[in-house]
Order: structure tokens, then sequence, then C-alpha cells
């Protein structure tokens, strides 16, 4: 008997919606996944379930993938310091990777001959969810009625109340998913070069005006405490970001490529990436050395480009994840952080592991470790190459 069985990557939204009953249709067995990587409410994840089973799920499961993404992605974005295009935290395109992964690890799980996914065929997601899948289990077809029907929203709003679904489907004005490593905001404005997303638009408001101070410390390069309270890394992103976004810290909007070869928009806040990744990299300023420094540079932008890509089962990924890993050694260190309306500022650190050690000399005032004739005679021989040019090629500057 033909394997109908498949599993829908499953939010609750309209795509996913028409999807889940277009399958039933052409007498799909559909199993739903929603894979929660931050951002969900119980109360919302209660409400996705109820839908998905009155639309028809044979079986929904909503997986809590938030402490296992962390481990496996979160960790090394924050130890490549990774901003794409140095402005986005990867909010999105990080997360849509592991939901991915544990939807094709469930689907064999379970013996599915199918996985199926709402994305269009106009954007980032289509590649990150196919590449994953075809990768790890070619064997399994990926259907994507979205994409292959090339659906309007009131083309699939139709057809399910043709089937007998009358949810309201009326379009947010602006388009908002969350997860643990911030929240992306679309809307018309991002459809433009030019015009700003409104204060209304994002998530979360200025409730502070008057300024506080917050105090990170790291333990090899992981957030391992907020003001002097320890916790699991996952929980204190959380926790940091309820604080900051209360300033509404962190929001922006992110120009790039996107995989396909054309130009995307976004707005998004991400109030605990933002602090998070620049003060982690003022610690490192003080405890790396100059090429631990320019090398992590390189290569956490590589890892951000390609994990962004959907490149993250590439085998090179692990490598660089070893490198980002042992540069993480003496990471370890306070970072006080000042949260003020809309931004916030990096006071200063406090480390073992400081290479600013005044017993050797002091920036601009006075050595310690070395003479004159030690200073005179260094920078002699560091001239030596631009000096030999300079006579042998009569060289002059105007």
């Amino acid at each position: 008997m033909e394997n109908k069985k498949v599993v829908l990557a499953y939010s609750g939204g309209l795509d996913t919606s028409y999807c889940l009953k277009y399958l039933i249709n052409n007498g799909y067995e559909v199993h739903t996944v929603l894979v929660n990587t931050g951002g969900f409410t119980d109360s919302e994840l209660e409400a996705t379930e109820k839908r998905a089973y009155e639309l028809g799920s044979t079986q929904h499961t909503n997986l809590d993938i938030i402490e296992k993404y962390y481990q496996k992605a979160i960790k090394f974005l924050i130890f490549g310091n990774v901003l794409k295009n140095n402005t986005y935290p990867l909010s999105v395109s990080a997360e849509r990777v592991f939901q991915a992964l544990e939807v094709i690890k469930y689907a064999k799980a379970i013996k599915a001959s199918s996985i199926a996914h709402g994305s269009t065929g106009a954007g980032n997601d289509q590649i990150r969810f196919d590449l994953i899948f075809q990768t790890i289990a070619p064997e399994i077809e990926i259907i994507t009625p979205i994409r292959d029907l090339k659906l309007s929203r009131q083309e699939e709003v139709e057809f399910l109340q043709q089937n007998g679904v009358y949810y309201s489907w009326e379009k947010a004005q602006y388009s908002i998913n969350k997860g643990i490593w911030g929240t992306s905001v679309g809307g018309k404005e991002t459809l433009t070069s030019h015009l700003p997303l409104p204060e209304d638009a994002f998530p979360s408001q200025l409730q502070k005006e008057t300024s506080e101070k917050v105090i990170l410390e790291f333990e090899k390069g992981e957030l391992i405490s907020v003001n002097g309270s320890k916790n699991t890394s996952a929980n204190n992103i959380i926790k940091l970001d309820e604080m900051a976004s209360a300033f509404a810290i962190g929001r922006d909007t992110h120009i790039g490529d996107t995989i396909i070869g054309i130009k995307g928009r976004v707005g998004f806040e991400a109030a605990a990436p933002m602090i998070i990744i620049k003060a982690h990299h003022l610690l490192e300023k003080h405890v790396l050395t100059k090429w631990q420094q320019y090398w992590k540079e390189q290569l956490g932008n590589w890892y951000g480009m390609l994990f962004h890509e959907g490149q993250f089962l590439d085998p090179v990924m692990r490598n660089i994840e070893t490198f980002l890993t042992d540069t993480q050694k003496t990471v370890t260190g306070k970072v006080t952080v000042t949260l003020k309306p809309y931004h916030f500022s990096l006071d200063g650190i406090e480390s073992a592991h400081d290479l600013m050690n005044s017993k050797f000399g002091q920036y601009g005032e006075m050595n310690n470790a070395w003479t004159a004739e030690d200073a005179k005679g260094f920078i002699k021989i560091l001239g030596n190459a631009q000096t030999i040019y300079s006579q042998v090629n009569d060289l002059s500057y105007d």
C-alpha cells in the first residue's frame, strides 16, 4: 500500500493552513509539527495545536528546541560576533535551518514518505528548508503547494472557505516572526528603499526612560549570569531581552542580498542579541591578541554568510565552530552595559585575562617593560622594508 504519510512544518498561519487542507484533499495523512525556537507563549502553542486538529491533522506535535538551538547555533553566532552586513544577527535565517533539521528528524522517526512546507518561490526560506531536507533525506519527497501553485493570498482564503474553513485571515499590517535570537518585522515600508518602519510596527514599545546598568558575566564566551544571577545561557538571553526590550533597544532595518540574488529589506528588533554580541566583542578586544581577533572576524563573517544561505551542514561549518570555540578559552569576565531609551552603551570590562595590564605599560603614558633604546631599535627595524624600497626607487611623496 502506498505510503501517503506527510509531515508539514506548521505555524498555524494562512499558508501552512492552506497546505494542511490541500494535502488532506489530495489523500495524504498529515502530521503537523511546530518547531519552537523561542517566541511562542503557552497559549499560542495551545491555539496552534487546536487549529491543526480542527483542520484535520492526524497528529500535531510542538517541539521545544530552544536549548538545543542555543547549543548548536546561537552559541557560535556569539563566539563569531556574527552580524550580517554588520547589522543583522541572523534572527530568522538561523532558526529556519534548525526548524528544518527537527522536521526531517521527526519525519524519519514516523517513517513519512513526504515533507511539506509553506514557503513561496521568492524568498530564502524555501532554500534553507529544501537544502536540509535533500541533504539528510534525499529519499523523502518535498511538497510545496504555495510555491508550486503560485497562489495569491486571496486564492488561499477562497480555497479554505470552499472547504468549510472560516477563520479570520485578515492580513496583519506587519508580518512578525519572533524567536529567542530576535524578531523580524516586515511591512509596506520594507518593500521600499527609503521608508522607515513606524514606531508602532515594533512589538516592543518604550516603557522605561530612566537608564539602568546591567552586568553581563561571560565564561569562555558564554553568558553565564545577568546582574549576578546565574542561569543557563538561553535563559539569560531571554531575561536580558525582557529587560532591554522595555527600552525599545535593538531596532534596525537590514538590507541584504538574498540567496536567489535579489535585494531584500526587513526590519527587526533584537535587544538581547545586539547587546550580547557587542558586549562579547568588547571583552574579546581586551583579552584576545591582535591576530586572534583578525582571524575570528574573517571566519565569523564566513560562518554567518554560510549559515544565512542554508549551508549549515557543510563540514567546513564544524571546522569553523572548532576554531571559534578554541578562541574562547580566555573570554571570561564581566561587562557593564548601560540601557537607555532606544540604545545602549558599553561602560567597560573586568577580567583576569585583560591584556591592558599596566605592569607592561600604559598607552600614551609610559613604558615599564622596555627602554628608550629598545623603542628606537624596534622602530628602525620595523621601517626597514619601506626604507629600502624608497631608496632603491627614489620614492618621494608630494
